[in-house]
C-alpha cells in the first residue's frame, strides 16, 4: 500500500508537468536559464534575447511584469518561481535604467525581438549619414544640360484637351500664389508627385493581373513621384507654409487624386500628355523663380542641407543652385511622360518600349 501510494504521488507530479506543457496557455512564456537571463521557451537564443529585451521590459515598465506568468496555466516548481522571479526583477531594474535614458538623443534605434538590426549609414568621409527618407546610393548630380524649351505642340484632340487643361490650371495658381514661388513651389509639388505614384499603383495592378512584365514603367514612374517628394522636402525648409496654404492642399491633391486616378483609367496617354504639359509649366515657374532671385527680389539664401545631399551640390550652394537642379529634374519628368503618351499614341504598351531608368 505504501508503495502503491508513493508511485500514485509520483504519477501526479508526472502528470502535473506534462499536463503543464500540454495545456498551458502561454505559447511562449518568459523564464530564467541558469545565468538567471530571461529566456523565452520556443524561440530561438537570439530571437528569445530580443524578446526578453522588450517584450518583458515592456511590460515591466507599465506594471505588468507578471502579465505572461499570471496569464499562464503552468503550475511552476518553487526552484523555477524563484528564478523567474529573479529574472523579472532585473528586467524591472533593467527597465528603469532604459527609462532614464530614453530621452536621450543618441539612442541606437528601436530594438525588436524580430530581430530587424537598425542600420547606420556613413559618408565617404566615414561622418554618419542623417537622412533616413533617402540614402547615399540614390543621391545623384542633375544633368544641367538638358533642353528647357522643347515643347509638344498639341495636334490631336486629347493633346489640345490636355493642354487647355494644363493651363486653366495655371490661372487660378497665378492669382492665389502670384510672385510668393517659395510657397508655389511647394504648393506645385504636393500635386507634381501625385501622378507618378498613380501611374505606378496602376501599372503594378496591371502587371499582376495579366503575369507579365512592366518594361521598367513601375519603378520609373514611383522614382519620379519620389523625386518630386524630394522636391517638396526641400522647399519646405525654404517657405514655412501658412494654415490656409496647408488646407488647400488637402482639398487640391483630394481632387486631381481621383480625377487624375479616373483619367489614367480611362486614357494613358491623355493622362501621361496632362503630366508632360504640367511639367512643361513647373519649367516656366522656375524660370521665372530664377528672375526673381536673380533681381535681388527673393533672398538667395544658402541652400538647405537635405539639397545638399540629395544632388550632391557643394557646401556653399545656394537656393539659386537648388532652384537650377529641381528644374532639370522637371524636364526630364516633361520627357519621360511625353514620351510615354507618344508610346501609347503609337498604338502599344508601355511595357513595349524599355523604360529609361535611371534618367535624371
Amino acid at each position: 500500500m505504501m508503495m502503491m501510494a508513493v508511485t500514485r504521488n509520483g504519477a501526479g507530479r508526472q502528470l502535473a508537468v506534462v499536463g503543464a506543457s500540454l495545456f498551458s496557455s502561454a505559447a511562449a512564456r518568459p523564464v530564467a536559464n541558469e545565468s538567471g537571463v530571461a529566456v523565452a521557451k520556443g524561440l530561438s537564443p537570439n530571437v528569445a534575447a530580443a524578446w526578453t529585451k522588450t517584450g518583458t521590459i515592456y511590460w515591466a515598465q507599465r506594471g505588468y511584469s507578471t502579465g505572461a506568468r499570471s496569464q499562464s496555466t503552468v503550475a511552476l516548481g518553487d526552484g523555477e518561481h524563484e528564478r523567474e522571479k529573479r529574472a523579472e526583477s532585473d528586467a524591472v531594474s533593467g527597465s528603469s535604467a532604459a527609462g532614464v535614458n530614453s530621452d536621450s538623443k543618441d539612442e541606437k534605434g528601436v530594438v525588436s525581438y524580430w530581430g530587424v538590426p537598425p542600420s547606420r549609414v556613413t559618408k565617404e568621409d566615414g561622418s554618419e549619414w542623417k537622412w533616413t527618407c533617402f540614402r547615399p546610393w540614390e543621391t545623384y548630380k542633375s544633368d544641367l544640360s538638358i533642353d528647357l524649351k522643347k515643347h509638344h505642340a498639341p495636334t490631336t484632340f486629347l493633346d489640345k484637351l490636355a493642354y487647355w487643361t494644363v493651363k486653366s490650371l495655371r490661372w487660378p495658381t497665378d492669382i492665389f500664389f502670384q510672385r510668393r514661388y517659395g510657397c508655389r513651389a511647394m504648393m506645385l509639388e504636393t500635386v507634381a508627385a501625385v501622378p507618378g505614384m498613380v501611374g505606378g499603383a496602376l501599372l503594378h495592378c496591371k502587371s499582376l493581373r495579366r503575369f507579365e512584365h512592366s518594361g521598367g514603367w513601375i519603378k520609373v514612374l514611383l522614382e519620379e513621384a519620389e523625386n518630386e517628394r524630394m522636391h517638396l522636402m526641400t522647399f519646405m525648409e525654404v517657405a514655412k507654409p501658412k494654415w490656409y496654404e496647408r488646407a488647400l492642399v488637402f482639398t487640391v491633391q483630394g481632387i486631381f487624386f481621383n480625377a487624375y486616378f479616373l483619367g489614367y483609367l480611362i486614357s494613358p496617354k491623355f493622362a501621361h500628355r496632362v503630366v508632360g504639359y504640367l511639367e512643361e509649366e513647373a519649367i516656366h515657374s522656375y524660370t521665372e523663380f530664377l528672375k526673381e532671385l536673380d533681381k535681388g527680389n527673393i533672398a538667395n539664401v544658402p541652400a538647405p542641407a537635405i539639397a545638399i545631399d540629395y544632388w550632391q551640390l557643394p557646401a556653399n550652394a545656394t537656393l539659386r543652385d537648388v532652384v537650377l537642379v529641381v528644374r532639370a529634374d522637371e524636364a526630364h519628368h516633361r520627357d519621360v511622360n511625353h514620351f510615354a503618351s507618344d508610346i501609347h499614341y503609337q498604338g502599344r504598351e508601355l511595357k513595349d518600349a524599355p523604360a529609361p531608368l535611371g534618367y535624371h
